[in-house]
């Protein structure tokens, strides 16, 4: 009897092993079966909100649903806007052009200031009348001031918004026919660090250089076209053996240096020129071979460029892609002049413009916070 009752329990274990483990088995082969689409929605929309917008587009074409993730999270992507200084008074006008919407705002801080340059949201200004260099967040009305100085330099930007500890102010002035002078600035120091830089080639600076930060180095833009490097962890300066691009035909015009802009996009520096002559053309640096080379696309990529300062973007709702989008607005606001690469024509539509009658100093992009019209 007891016999026959541990046969009847070895049988029921020997079932009980069996059930566990087909349905091991089973769920090994369902996970087997899942693919990287399966991802939970929380999952995906975490793993989006951390990719830059070039890799939000790519991830995008993956499957739907991880399509509709990326265009959700894309949506929270904004272009810059276009920001016209007061001619008189302290009002000034923003410009929305994914909604072709101005905003107006009084802004008294901009009184008897220049505005040098602009990146992530904020403005970099210089009041001559007492040498003061200071911040403004036109947005927030945020300042942060940083010690005088004499800002007769020719190029100036700076690497990231002051409230970070990696910002840098930058500025070039010419020394002599083969050397540049530069003054750095970290927010909260004391004073400007100024130093002199040999150059082994011509460099010509002047007011109408071009300053991008890119990778840890300021990247400038001669007049004529020559490019030097300041390298800030070395703070080594120099001239970068790359003959200039080839210029638009009729180029060096009357004011032909309006129509020369410099931005930065993925760790890539990119030239445009326009001229009334010619569609606009874009040049990438190519640093492995040492030359400009001309782009018939930007790869989804959109340039805002403006004299003082230019910025780039990708994904972005509202706005075309594979374009350079024009400090001018046009038919009372509800038109930004743009230039398609791809089908070689503007928007509006119109031969050429003749961005050498243009106020260079009239307008800037900047680049707003989330839900920035809520300041307004």
């Amino acid at each position: 009897m007891a016999r026959g009752k541990r046969r009847k329990l070895k049988l029921l274990a020997e079932t009980g092993t069996g059930d566990e483990t087909k349905a091991a088995e089973d769920g090994n082969e369902r996970l087997e079966l899942q693919t990287w689409s399966d991802l939970p929605v929380e999952l995906l929309d975490l793993i989006m909100s951390g990719l830059p917008p070039e890799d939000n587009i790519r991830a995008s074409a993956v499957c739907k649903r991880w399509h509709k993730v990326a265009v959700s999270i894309r949506a929270l992507y904004q272009s810059p806007w276009l920001m016209y200084f007061p001619k008189g008074g302290n009002l000034c006008e923003f410009y929305d052009p994914s909604k072709c919407k101005i905003y107006p705002r009084e802004l008294p801080e901009l009184r008897a200031s220049r505005v040098c340059y602009t990146k992530d949201g904020w403005l970099l200004l210089y009041r001559p009348r007492n040498n003061s260099v200071f911040f403004l967040n036109p947005f927030t009305r945020e300042m942060i001031s940083l010690p005088n100085f004499e800002l007769t330099a020719q190029g100036v930007a700076f690497s990231c918004a002051p409230t970070s500890t990696d910002c840098v102010v930058f500025t070039l002035t010419q020394d002599g026919p083969l050397g540049v002078t530069i003054s750095t600035c970290h927010p909260g120091e004391s004073e400007w660090t100024t130093v002199d830089h040999p150059s082994r080639l011509p460099f010509v600076s002047s007011f109408w250089d071009k300053v991008v930060y890119c990778n840890g180095a300021f990247y400038c833009l001669s007049l004529t076209g020559w490019v030097g490097v300041y390298y800030l962890p070395t703070q080594y300066w120099k001239v970068l053996a790359v003959s200039p691009p080839r210029f638009p035909n009729n180029f060096f015009a009357k004011h032909w240096w309006k129509g020369k802009y410099m931005t930065e996009n993925n760790g890539n520096i990119l030239l445009i020129f326009a001229s009334n002559s010619e569609n606009p053309v874009v040049y990438k640096l190519d640093r492995s071979a040492m030359e400009w080379k001309e782009l018939v696309t930007l790869h989804g990529v959109t340039l805002f460029v403006s004299f003082l300062s230019s910025h780039s973007g990708i994904g972005l709702p509202g706005i075309m892609a594979d374009s350079v989008y024009f400090p001018k607005v046009r038919f009372f606001g509800r038109r930004c002049i743009s230039y398609s690469l791809n089908e070689y024509r503007y928007y509006p539509r119109k031969q050429q413009y003749n961005w050498s009658e243009e106020d260079p100093f009239e307008s800037i992009w900047i680049q707003p916070p989330q839900g920035a019209s809520s300041f307004f």
